[in-house]
């Protein structure tokens, strides 16, 4: 019992020596960006907001620091031949991870521990002239998850998905079907889940290197290629994404977030992801919840939860809802089994 603890020891005091530092506005169009703050001062997170600008600038500041090299030569390791499609970039990329690493140092003040929520798009690629996506791997490998979006909630969950886990994390959005025909060739027969029980989930290139298949490489982020750069030409600052298929294996797909009444509330379901070519483009895998489809409605939609969900790869729901609880969150919401109806289900469907 005292090993069962442990984990939910080290999330809970984890949390209270947490700061998250933000770098841009929060987009209008996420709620999952723009949730009220208030949750985190119940909790005991610190936060600090700064802006684009800040961070630009302090990037500018690290050009030609003499550290860049080595960093560069870890990344290309890390890559290895095949995945290291941009060597060119692995300057700016090396430059850009130092800038947040010395930030976090620099900014910790009476916090122990630092997680980002960074502004990744529309403005980063171009101005910066990369997508930020790899270094986030990067950092969120070591224990230093970076959400994307300027997800604040996000970001806070996936830390206490690394302290409880002990190891990476990602975020992942939770909003992308499974085509029918993916089903019924690769998973209908050879599973007992069903296709409502699937999912795709998905972001840019942000998860770490270690969770992904052997073939995962450096590439560009297709949509904003399409509608930041010129038409017919080569990928250039939209370059930096991580993609592949996220290995096969076993997965708690979790959130902790404020509604707009400033109540801190929280999901956890276990599933797995499956060993299934997902044939799309970014950090992606094909995920199996039991009763995905009901949680889905019953809880992630009537209960206003954002595209985002974080990953943490294992079953950990016994410590995550531990720790849910010491946060004193009465809201805790799971993927019921068919037998145990929601609140709201229609028990004559």
């Amino acid at each position: 019992m005292i090993t069962d603890f442990i984990p939910i020891a080290r999330a809970v005091i984890g949390v209270k020596n947490l700061k998250i530092i933000t770098f841009g506005p929060r987009p209008q169009d996420f709620f999952a960006c723009n949730a009220p703050i208030k949750g985190l001062y119940e909790i005991g997170v610190e936060i600090e907001e700064n802006s684009e600008l800040d961070l630009l600038v302090a990037y500018k500041a690290h050009e030609n620091d003499e550290r860049i090299p080595a960093v560069c030569e870890d990344m290309a390791n890390e890559l290895g031949v095949m995945g290291n499609n941009y060597p060119e970039m692995l300057p700016r990329m090396a430059q850009f991870e130092l800038t947040l690493l010395d930030w976090a140092q620099e900014h910790k003040g009476a916090r122990e521990y630092i997680v980002f929520a960074d502004k990744c798009w529309p403005a980063f690629p171009e101005q910066f002239g990369f997508e930020p996506c790899y270094v986030n791997s990067r950092l969120a490998s070591r224990g230093i998850p970076v959400a994307c979006e300027v997800d604040i909630y996000g970001a806070l969950s996936e830390y206490i998905g690394a302290c409880i886990s002990n190891d990476a994390v990602t975020l992942l959005d939770i909003n992308n079907s499974v085509p029918a025909s993916l089903y019924e060739k690769e998973i209908k027969g050879k599973t007992d889940y069903l296709l409502t029980d699937t999912f795709m989930a998905f972001h840019c290139g942000n998860t770490p290197s270690c969770k992904m298949c052997a073939d995962r490489a450096v590439k560009y982020q297709l949509i904003q290629h399409r509608l930041l750069e010129p038409e017919g030409s080569d990928p250039d600052f939209t370059r930096g994404t991580l993609e592949g298929d996220i290995a096969a294996g076993d997965i708690t797909f979790y959130r902790l977030q404020c509604d707009s009444e400033g109540n801190i509330r929280a999901y956890i379901a276990e599933g797995e992801i499956l060993d299934v070519a997902t044939g799309s483009f970014g950090s992606i895998g094909v995920f199996a919840i039991p009763e995905m489809g009901r949680f889905y409605r019953h809880v992630l939609i009537e209960k206003h939860y954002p595209h985002h969900g974080a990953v943490a790869f294992g079953h950990y729901g016994k410590a995550l809802f531990e720790v849910f609880k010491f946060y004193g969150i009465k809201d805790i919401s799971y993927n019921q089994p068919k037998a145990l109806p929601y609140k709201t289900e229609n028990p004559f469907d």
